[in-house]
């Protein structure tokens, strides 16, 4: 496999690297922002930010021009992915959800009417998505959701709960699954929505969480009417359309350029800091687990490379960006912790202190790794890798 990238591609990473390192918002390096976090003030950033990057064509690089893209290969994409990874841009879970996750499943699935109506926006950041997914009795198996969408004359009825649905309150519309066959065998009784947030019958109520933000909320929904033209795709074979939703978000490639950038900096931190008189670098502990952690990085580059070798070559990653995404939560959580291990009792410091290591970063990051049950638990995947790829029975 020829892993060299083409002279036209190098000189895309030179512009957006350049770009990247003169635009990112001076405010936004001085917070020390370097996992994805809700407050005013990183929202209006981030807002900022991702409108910047639509300006620029970049939210939609793969997309056709007709609805704001610039139709370049997945290598664009992914190298788009790593430089702003590795800078640590204000790109937020927002732009996640609506340009990676959404938006291309609207392209298969979504009518012409909603193909005009989301996608031109979505490519210039002016429209933000929430994902209506998961219910306290619905999570790793999410085919079990019990809110409703009962169809009457042109509008379909909701009723029902959504939970830990990110940022909700800021949300423009909600890409929601809904029961509309009570009686069908439950992955075949479902179908995927457009909600607007705006619609009477909604209501949000925020949850936070361990790091004290409010990026989490509850959605009730309580006789809310949607037009049928919200329908996506066709009535009842919504699983289809969320499952190749899930598949795009598993895939994040820009994970191992993010533990590339934290690793240096842990690295840089190493070579200058002194524990019972001599560097942290000369440590033969501290050198081993560093050196495991760039190994694994590299794995999970490689294992990303091949996520978008499958979107190059026409096809939509599947067992692959599950493989992309255990591999990166359980990396994260390892990164995480041993960063901890080896900053000792200041690695708990947050940012509020003046002694924190990294700004607090790394205690932020080993209190986000629960978290990221989003998009299906390890298990979850190692069943898809299981059955998907290795042709496993279900067990």
């Amino acid at each position: 496999m020829n892993f060299s990238f083409t002279t036209e591609q190098e000189a895309f990473r030179t512009e957006v690297r350049e770009f990247m390192e003169k635009e990112v918002p001076s405010r936004w390096r001085e917070l020390g922002y370097g996992i994805w976090e809700e407050d005013d003030e990183s929202w209006e950033l981030t807002s900022q930010w991702v409108k910047k990057l639509g300006q620029k064509g970049w939210l939609s690089l793969t997309w056709p021009k007709e609805f704001g893209g610039q139709e370049r290969s997945h290598i664009y994409q992914l190298i788009l992915d790593e430089e702003t990874a590795r800078v640590g841009t204000p790109s937020g879970i927002e732009s996640m959800i609506t340009i990676g996750w959404v938006c291309p499943t609207i392209m298969v699935f979504g009518s012409p009417e909603q193909k005009e109506t989301i996608l031109p926006k979505a490519s210039k950041g002016e429209l933000i998505f929430c994902l209506g997914y998961s219910e306290p009795g619905a999570g790793s198996d999410l085919a079990s959701v019990t809110t409703t969408a009962v169809e009457e004359g042109d509008e379909f009825i909701l009723n029902g709960q959504k939970v830990w649905t990110t940022i909700a309150h800021r949300a423009d519309y909600c890409w929601l699954v809904a029961r509309t066959d009570l009686d069908a065998p439950k992955h075949k009784g479902l179908s995927m929505f457009i909600v607007d947030m705006k619609t009477p019958g909604i209501k949000i109520n925020p949850l936070t969480n361990i790091l004290g933000f409010h990026s989490f909320n509850e959605v009730f929904f309580d006789n809310v009417r949607i037009p049928r033209k919200n329908l996506v795709g066709q009535k009842n074979l919504g699983w289809y359309q969320l499952a190749m939703a899930l598949d795009h978000e598993r895939s994040g490639v820009g994970s191992p350029a993010a533990m590339d950038r934290m690793l240096h900096e842990l690295i840089r931190y190493c070579k200058t800091t002194r524990r019972d008189g001599k560097f942290l670098a000369d440590d033969p502990s501290v050198r081993k687990r560093i050196a495991r952690l760039a190994v694994e990085k590299d794995v999970l580059r490689m294992i990303c490379y091949r996520v978008t070798s499958v979107q190059e070559k026409g096809g939509v990653p599947n067992y692959e960006a599950s493989t992309a995404k255990v591999f990166t939560t359980e990396l994260m959580d390892r990164f995480a912790n041993t960063v901890l291990d080896i900053l000792g009792p200041y690695g708990q410091l947050d940012r509020n202190s003046r002694l924190a290591p990294f700004n607090g970063l790394f205690v932020r990051q080993f209190l986000h790794s629960p978290s990221s049950v989003g998009g299906g638990t390890s298990e979850i995947q190692r069943n898809i890798i299981a059955m998907r790829g290795l042709g496993l029975p279900r067990g």
